[in-house]
């Protein structure tokens, strides 16, 4: 049983028992909550918002995951109940004066102080770096402590004076408990946003509804004023004057009534209007005796192979 080198192995060595549950570091857990995005996994900057259970993402994450129609597109957990741009808050964060970010280890060499967090709570002072609670308000975005919130009872914003009542309270990176409770509140507020709205009319139901109203209503084409009514009648006139005016000019008018039996038949000129003209006014016409010209005066004839004959 022994192996080169005759070294003799151990029963843990060749017997697998069962696996030991990996445990997750909680300052690795609370960094990742507090200090990254949980759609893109990138390092959180503004702007920077928050869902109705109380997860934080970069705005930007949050488009890009939007704009995303390809079919490709993994829908992650973190993100399913986010509909639209309007289902995040964007947070009025307040900064920390102590905190200096990534500026003290350029190189790497030196420790970093996970206690320290970039957003302090405007009203108690306590960083946001996990250990803590956090809330903000849905009405507004303003963020502070849950101690901040409980110590000093009030139904306005402390920092921007906006009303909110105890509903529009979302806790930041809750347990699951109150991930539970914040996901309840948000389906009765989107259930109760549904039914408020009304119900729109279908398009063909409204086009029926406007053509009802328009043929029971007068239209301006049924009244007509004095300047229409001269025009008309003006109109009338000279259709009138013109049919008069073929009439006389000898024109036929089309037949009427059944093989034409009540047809008219051409309209001759009166005999008061065969007078004898003058020359010159027989001079216009080209049968006149004037405008015919002798052999002489007309010009050759032009053939296709133009040559003069």
């Amino acid at each position: 049983m022994g192996c080169d080198g005759g070294t003799i192995p151990k029963r843990h060595e060749l017997v697998k028992g069962p696996r030991k549950i990996e445990k997750v570091d909680k300052n690795a857990e609370l960094v990742a909550q507090w200090y990254y995005c949980t759609l893109s996994q990138e390092k959180l900057s503004r702007p920077i918002v928050a869902c109705e259970l109380g997860r934080l993402y970069n705005k930007d994450a949050i488009i890009e995951f939007l704009l995303d129609k390809s079919s490709e597109k993994a829908v992650l957990e973190a993100a399913s109940h986010i509909k639209s741009i309007k289902n995040v808050i964007e947070l009025n964060l307040t900064d920390n004066p102590a905190w200096t970010g990534d500026k003290g280890n350029t190189k790497g060499d030196k420790y970093d102080d996970i206690q320290s967090a970039r957003f302090i709570c405007p009203v108690v002072g306590l960083e946001m770096n996990g250990r803590h609670r956090f809330c903000f308000l849905r009405n507004c975005g303003c963020v502070f402590s849950e101690r901040a919130l409980k110590e000093i009872k009030t139904e306005t914003c402390h920092k921007c004076a906006v009303p909110f009542q105890e509903d529009d309270v979302i806790v930041l990176n809750g347990t699951k408990e109150d991930v539970e409770v914040l996901k309840t509140r948000m389906e009765d507020r989107r259930l109760k946003s549904k039914l408020g709205k009304k119900p729109k009319k279908p398009k063909a139901a409204e086009t029926i509804v406007k053509s009802d109203v328009v043929e029971d209503s007068p239209g301006p084409s049924n009244v007509n004023t004095g300047k229409d009514a001269t025009s008309i009648n003006s109109g009338e006139k000279r259709n009138i004057a013109f049919c008069k005016g073929t009439a006389v000019e000898g024109s036929t008018l089309p037949a009427s009534g059944k093989d034409g039996k009540n047809a008219p038949g051409p309209l001759k000129r009166p005999a008061t209007n065969k007078e004898e003209k003058s020359e010159a006014y027989k001079s216009i016409f080209t049968s006149h005796s004037s405008a015919k010209r002798s052999k002489d005066q007309s010009s050759n004839w032009i053939t296709h192979t133009a040559y003069y004959f």
